[in-house]
């Protein structure tokens, strides 16, 4: 059946063939709609359209007569037959090289074939002939004759047909699924699925002015899974997609200073988007187009995915590393997964096929035969020498204490008021634990302590305890002797709830010969006490250090560790004074695209006194441990603009290097205002969207010498180097 075209502009250029939008007056004075576009009144025998311009107005025509095609793309003029699958309607192909005609109607001929994937050309030219049989199948393209391109997944539509191939548009979104429970012991591929996005997106981990924003989208999943029978699973899923998030005006302050759409985007990538583009809106706030490129961590997305881990089952609920969940039913070969989300909302089946179970470990080797039991041949007996005078006894040499870098610090005439590690002991006579872990089944905990006084964390102590069991690490003890304990930090300014604990089994690592834990800071973990004592306060002098890993790390606010305030709020610049470590640009930056050692000193993350500060240079990831150590002096007649300074170094090799040693930023921050509390992995009003791994920290109340810290250096390098 022939259906009358509906009014559209065709303007043929060269060999270049463009379907404009609905015809317009014709007028290029007539207002319009910008986008929009007209047929043009051309003389007969030819024709053309006009664009409404950015102003209103249309642009003017352009009449042409229309190519003669030597290869064959025109026949007698048809009618557009709308597609309703591939390879039926389109316009006419014709066979034979015949001018293409101006007419809205004609004979039709039969449709091309559907077109082959999104974003091609025009198609092949068909033989010469009578215009009877359609030419060679189209490329869909974004913007083909006969239709406009798809969607991301969906094929456009192409000349002569439907456009095909491309990636899956989601238009397959299936109801959630019914759980039934069952056994995940196998390897078990996914079958291309889709997941919809709706609902809120959680900001609370960003210390932005809303708790959430509007989000839409849909993801697709695909790859395999793999779960153990004692309790372990592989994740070579990969979770791709595009969400539009709609962000407030109130969404655009972060520590009470005011952000940009691009400082919006920059946030946003925090939370584990392979790119985020923000634009301002009409109405106020911004716009955001966010892509999902994600492996591991099947359909939620993370920041720090895991694409290996434990998994446990209670009753048709599936949870991955005691945080991720999925309602799931197995039936025979078949099984079909939907994440639990609510902020946002994910809804859809993801949907596996059962490719066989796991191997089996192949048979150890037999033991080895034993030599000779009996011994060798005893030697012939001779006589005995003459019996010598015993040499006098040597004094015994006595046992050294170990040194650390507290130590270090109080021969240089500022112990150490806070002194953090679930690595090693930080000061050499230290005997007491580094740490607490909890498990989550039944809240008991135990502490771990060191192998010898001085000495490394005894993880056996924490394998044996925890086991299979989920773990967290609920105390982060001091050892300075001031009680100056961290803890999961309390609601505040910014993230109005609780923090979390981190994960105790996330970040093992091995130095000197020893295997412990490191703290694995993920987005949403921060520890604080908000009533540390011995620390700065006000504008009085302090030093403080910390090792964290030069490859895991965000553009969140904040990852810290330090000075900070007592109620958990903002206070204002030089309210706080801490160690940063990351790609944060909100406030101010270091050269090239980070990482960066920088100081938060409160409303502000300073790498210098300017932005970008060119000598603060970007960390490189190859490090595999960072020391980053910040220090602020009191104002002086000798400094009355004040004085502090960044120090960053490889932890296991070279020296320190002092990017920034000068004077304070500007007048707020003339005299410091410091407060005493202690801070890791958030900010001091509790932002908590920065991530970082940390191993250990001090702070001290004095303004050290470079000699102390080229000696704690040293020390570092000589636990962390080996």
């Amino acid at each position: 059946m022939l259906h009358m075209m509906t009014r559209a502009c065709v303007v043929v250029m060269g060999l270049s063939l463009v379907l404009l939008g609905g015809c317009g007056s014709g007028n290029p004075l007539s207002t319009c709609v910008p986008g929009a576009s007209a047929a043009c009144a051309c003389p007969t025998g030819q024709q053309g359209a006009q664009a409404c311009t950015s102003a209103g107005t249309y642009s003017a025509c352009v009449c042409a007569t229309p190519v003669v095609d030597a290869a064959g793309l025109g026949g007698t003029s048809g009618t557009t037959v709308p597609s309703t699958s591939s390879g039926t309607g389109g316009v006419t192909v014709g066979t034979g090289g015949v001018t293409v005609g101006t007419g809205w109607q004609g004979t039709s001929g039969t449709g091309g074939a559907g077109g082959r994937t999104a974003g091609g050309t025009l198609p092949d030219a068909g033989s010469g002939g009578a215009t009877v049989t359609g030419g060679t199948p189209g490329r869909g393209g974004a913007t083909g004759l006969g239709g406009t391109g798809g969607k991301i997944g969906s094929g456009g539509t192409g000349w002569g047909g439907s456009g095909g191939g491309g990636d899956a548009s989601c238009s397959n979104v299936t109801s959630n699924v019914t759980p039934c429970g069952g056994d995940l012991v196998g390897a078990w591929t996914v079958t291309p699925s889709c997941l919809k996005v709706t609902g809120e997106l959680d900001l609370s981990w960003l210390g932005a002015g809303c708790l959430s924003a509007p989000v839409t989208g849909s993801l697709q999943v695909s790859g395999k899974w793999t779960g153990n029978s004692d309790g372990t699973y592989l994740d070579n899923t990969l979770t791709s997609g595009e969400e539009q998030i709609t962000l407030a005006d109130s969404c655009l302050v972060i520590s009470s200073v005011a952000i940009t759409c691009s400082g919006a985007a920059s946030l946003l990538m925090s939370l584990g988007y392979a790119s985020v583009g923000c634009t301002s809106a009409t109405s106020g706030g911004c716009n955001c187009t966010a892509r999902i490129q994600q492996t591991g961590g099947l359909g939620l997305l993370s920041m720090d995915p895991h694409t290996s881990g434990t998994y446990k089952t209670s009753g048709n609920v599936v949870t991955a590393d005691n945080t991720a969940q999925y309602s799931y039913c197995v039936s025979g070969n078949k099984m079909t997964w939907t994440p639990k989300s609510t902020s946002p909302t994910l809804s859809g089946t993801v949907v596996f096929q059962k490719g066989g179970s796991p191997g089996t470990g192949g048979s150890g080797g037999k033991i080895g035969t034993g030599g000779n039991p009996s011994g060798g041949a005893g030697g012939a007996t001779t006589s005995g020498g003459a019996t010598g005078s015993g040499g006098a006894t040597g004094a015994g040499g006595s046992t050294g204490t170990p040194m650390g870098p507290c130590d270090i610090y109080a021969a240089d005439g500022g112990p150490c008021v806070a002194a953090h590690s679930t690595v090693r002991a930080l000061l050499g006579a230290y005997g007491g634990p580094l740490y607490q872990v909890k498990k989550t089944s039944d809240g008991t905990t135990k502490d771990i302590g060191v192998l010898a006084p001085g000495g490394f964390a005894n993880s056996a102590d924490q394998d044996a305890f925890c086991g299979t069991d989920a773990c967290t690490i609920s105390i982060i003890y001091d050892q300075s002797g001031k009680g100056n304990h961290l803890t999961k930090a309390p609601p505040g300014g910014a993230k109005t709830t609780g923090d979390n604990e981190a994960n105790a089994k996330a970040l093992p690592i091995t130095i000197s010969g020893h295997n412990v834990y490191g703290e694995h800071n993920a987005i949403g973990v921060g520890y604080r006490n908000n009533t540390a004592v011995g620390t700065a306060t006000g504008d009085n002098p302090e030093t403080m250090y910390m090792i964290t890993s030069g490859n895991y790390y965000n553009s969140g606010c904040c990852f810290d560790y330090g000075n900070a305030e007592t109620n958990s709020r903002d206070n204002g610049e030089g309210a706080a004074e801490t160690v940063y470590f990351g790609t944060c640009t909100i406030w101010n930056k270091g050269a090239g695209t980070g990482p960066w050692v920088m100081a938060d000193l409160e409303q502000g993350l300073w790498a210098g006194t300017l932005s970008p500060y060119d000598a603060n240079q970007s960390v490189p990831t190859t490090w595999k441990y960072v020391t980053g150590l910040v220090k602020g002096d009191i104002a002086g007649l000798a400094t009355p603009n004040g004085h502090w300074t960044i120090k960053v170094g490889n932890a296991q090799s070279g020296s320190l290097t002092t990017p920034f040693d000068g004077a304070r930023p500007n007048t707020r921050y003339i005299p410091m205002r410091k407060e005493g509390a202690i801070i890791l992995g958030t900010a001091g009003d509790n932002s908590n969207g920065g991530q970082g791994n940390f191993f250990e920290g001090i702070m001290t109340a004095h303004y050290s010498t470079n000699a102390a810290d080229d000696a704690v250096q040293a020390n570092i390098i000589a636990a962390y180097g080996q």
